[in-house]
């Protein structure tokens, strides 16, 4: 499971936004350029986020978009859902009926996760990361280095073989 463009491009044009607003309302297509991210996918992106009530839009010369509350408000979990991201590591898509319209053995760990999930991302405010505060926690490169050597044990098992 994997948080797709459509969220990741959210959340990168949301801080572009909140970190530039103070100066005026912001224009999509200078989100777009400094973001890299194509101008009619953006459009499609606030579109949604402006139904959530998370950006406004200010019409004429000098308009663009601004945050209609405050950054310290708004958190990455609320991103995600208003662009229709889903945050569903299940199989099911949480209706139980993974395994022959049965719950499967791993059901309520891939539930688990998806609380913890949306539990970490609604934690986590506009306003954090546009001061960069968030921080990687020190035991999250464990991860990679238990992936990196179990992967060299592996070659050097095939190779001894």
């Amino acid at each position: 499971m994997r948080l797709t463009t459509k969220g990741r491009f959210a959340v990168t044009a949301m801080i572009d936004l909140a970190s530039r607003q103070a100066t005026g309302p912001v224009t999509l297509a200078g989100i777009a350029e400094r973001q890299h991210i194509s101008l009619s996918y953006l459009e499609q992106l606030f579109g949604k986020l402006r139904r959530y009530k998370l950006v406004s839009s200010v019409r004429g010369p000098g308009g663009g978009y601004r945050l209609a509350r405050d950054m310290k408000d708004i958190t990455v979990a609320d991103i995600i859902v208003a662009v229709d991201e889903p945050l569903d590591a299940t199989q099911c898509g949480g209706k139980q009926n993974c395994h022959d319209q049965h719950v499967c053995m791993t059901h309520d760990l891939w539930t688990n996760l998806n609380k913890r999930m949306y539990e970490y991302l609604a934690s986590v405010t506009l306003a954090a990361l546009v001061r960069r505060e968030v921080k990687p926690e020190e035991d999250v490169s464990i991860i990679v280095d238990v992936r990196r050597r179990a992967m060299v044990a592996l070659r050097e098992a095939a190779v001894s073989a």
